[in-house]
């Protein structure tokens, strides 16, 4: 292979990096859990460009980072797959599709919002955002939660923060914790 030919894989690549985050941005309501699912079809499942516990571990690095979950996982592929070039694509396809929404959206809204058909649009939506989050949820749940002790410190944790209203910083430092105590030696 040529410097050309990897070049033009390399520039191939890229631009299917920036497609893959355009068209998940375009076509996913509910923010960045809601976009989960179909980042890890596209990624993991489709294109097999990487693993699915590799897609756990870009979950866990985006959530400890400030600002959304989805752009952060998009920069994360992105980055697996091209470096800071694959970042900045993964980045742009995952964010352009929501800036062109809201320049859209501005210019159009205020004049429109008041419509029942518009009302009912937005409210036929909500369903379909909450099974979407639903779905990243349990399909990361099946990959993440592997024995029983996992799945017992998931329940009470839930109950926590559900029942008790502790903070979540509390609930992932207490996962922590017990992370260090129980796990595994080497």
């Amino acid at each position: 292979m040529d410097v050309r030919d990897n070049v033009k894989s390399k520039l191939d690549l890229l631009i299917s990096i920036f497609t893959v985050f355009f068209k998940i941005g375009a076509f996913t309501w509910g923010g960045g859990y809601a976009m989960l699912p179909l980042i890890k079809n596209e990624v993991v499942e489709k294109k097999g460009w990487i693993s699915s516990e590799d897609f756990i571990d870009g979950i866990a690095v985006s959530q400890s980072l400030p600002g959304p979950i989805a752009i952060n996982i998009a920069t994360y592929v992105g980055h697996k797959l091209c470096g800071k070039l694959g970042s900045l694509m993964a980045l742009a396809g995952a964010i352009l599709p929501s800036f062109i929404s809201i320049l859209i959206i501005a210019m159009f809204f205020l004049r429109f919002r008041d419509l029942k058909l518009v009302q009912n649009f937005f409210k036929g939506a909500n369903p379909a955002i909450v099974a979407l989050i639903a779905s990243a949820v349990i399909d990361i749940g099946k990959s993440a939660l592997k024995r029983y002790r996992e799945l017992i410190i998931t329940m009470v944790l839930f109950l926590l923060l559900v029942y008790f209203k502790i903070h979540p910083i509390l609930a992932i430092l207490i996962s922590a914790i017990l992370g260090i105590i129980l796990g595994e030696k080497r």
